[in-house]
């Protein structure tokens, strides 16, 4: 399995932008520049690209973590990105051996990936990993208070010196995702409710599959 890591290089400092900053390696690397154009294509922000299992008794699986610009993906474009993905990746062929292609939405616990992430969930709380320590840590865990400077701003229990207001650089960032709270499902789920209620000649109704969204 190959996971996201941080670019070498800072980002420019634009502020919060949509430029993914965790970057996949090895072979999942590959795909993601592989499909991250077909998805662009079609409306849609890839979120990250995993690469699973292999063994002797399995296929691996090339799992997509796709998004619209809004957040919000259904069933039907999951499908869509499968079946414009799966023959473009036939073609460069960057996965040895056969594997089955798995396309999903981020989930509400989601990654955070882009700089925009940040503040988007703001005031929810997050995990997050680095590569090398800040102020003798590399892990944290603590709500989210948006992105400035480069920086992602969390406030976070340090431990030893209690409850600290800091700013972590995006560039050491391995990996962050937010932590599955009732506080985070209930926005998710207002958030699924805007969208849908937004949707021109939408009468449906919101289902559960909509929380996916």
């Amino acid at each position: 399995m190959q996971d996201p890591i941080a670019s070498n290089a800072p980002l420019e400092d634009s502020g919060p932008d949509t430029r993914r900053f965790l970057r996949e390696t090895g072979v999942a690397a590959e795909v993601a520049a592989i499909v991250e154009p077909v998805l662009e294509d079609l409306g849609f922000r890839l979120v990250r690209v995993k690469v699973q299992g292999g063994g002797a008794t399995a296929d691996k699986i090339v799992q997509l973590m796709a998004e619209r610009p809004d957040g919000s993906i259904t069933v039907d474009d999951c499908e869509t990105i499968s079946k414009q993905v799966s023959p473009v990746l036939d073609v460069a062929d960057p996965v040895s051996g056969a594997y089955r292609l798995e396309v999903s939405s981020p989930g509400i616990d989601r990654p955070l990936v882009r700089p925009s992430d940040f503040e988007d969930w703001s005031g929810h709380e997050a995990k997050i990993e680095l590569t090398e320590a800040v102020g003798g840590r590399r892990k944290f865990k603590g709500m989210l208070e948006g992105f400035e400077d480069g920086e992602v701003r969390i406030e976070a229990d340090t431990g030893e010196h209690g409850i600290q207001h800091l700013g972590l650089p995006v560039h050491l960032i391995s990996d962050a995702r937010l932590v599955l709270t009732d506080e985070l499902i209930r926005e998710a789920l207002a958030r699924a409710k805007k969208r849908h209620s937004d949707r021109p000649g939408d009468g449906a109704e919101l289902d559960e599959d909509d929380l996916e969204d």
